[in-house]
């Protein structure tokens, strides 16, 4: 058991300090190829659409989407996250984007997550596209999205120019924040 321990936590530090390495230079350090991002990208679009009632349409209705379809966390004490994603516009990519966040505080172990961001307004659209290191909290707000069980995502009043949702292998998943995660163009 013992050793088993040791190796557990040798792997969670050895994940530490790659996703810490990327924060600095995220293109660098595992990236994936354009038609890994995109086949991965359609693949939670389609969660996104089949999890959340009325989901298609308001991806329809967007401005554009910005699709991180696996967030890695990682940390002992001091954590790390990072994952690719791609910025679709009328259902085409149109730029590849990283995801980095540093975070201190208790933590143990890793974890991974989806992240849909939609654009609902072009301006909000236009200032993240315009910009060279986009900053969630900091240079917009992501508004996270919640609802009930059953309830249609078109019939919510949703005024926020930019919003959030994150899934996890289970689902929908309704606490996270990605409030400080910087978003940053790459090529894939």
């Amino acid at each position: 058991m013992r050793l088993l321990s040791n190796k557990v936590v040798l792997i969670i530090a050895s994940l530490t300090l790659v996703f810490s390495s990327s924060l600095f230079n995220p293109d660098q350090v595992l990236a994936a190829s354009a038609e890994e991002i995109d086949i991965k990208v359609d693949a939670t679009l389609k969660q996104f659409a089949s999890e959340v009632n009325g989901g298609a349409e308001f991806l329809e209705a967007s401005k554009g989407v910005l699709v991180f379809p696996n967030v890695i966390k990682a940390g002992i004490g001091v954590g790390g996250e990072y994952g690719e994603g791609a910025l679709r516009i009328n259902g085409k990519t149109v730029d590849y984007y990283s995801t980095a966040a540093a975070s201190i505080g208790f933590q143990l172990g890793a974890q991974s997550k989806s992240i849909v961001i939609v654009f609902l307004q072009s301006k909000a659209l236009e200032d993240f596209r315009n910009s060279s290191g986009w900053k969630a909290g900091v240079d917009g707000s992501v508004a996270l999205v919640k609802w009930g069980a059953g309830e249609d995502i078109n019939s919510i009043d949703i005024k926020d120019p930019i919003v959030g949702f994150v899934f996890s292998n289970k689902g929908l998943m309704y606490n996270l924040t990605i409030e400080g995660s910087k978003f940053t163009k790459i090529k894939p």
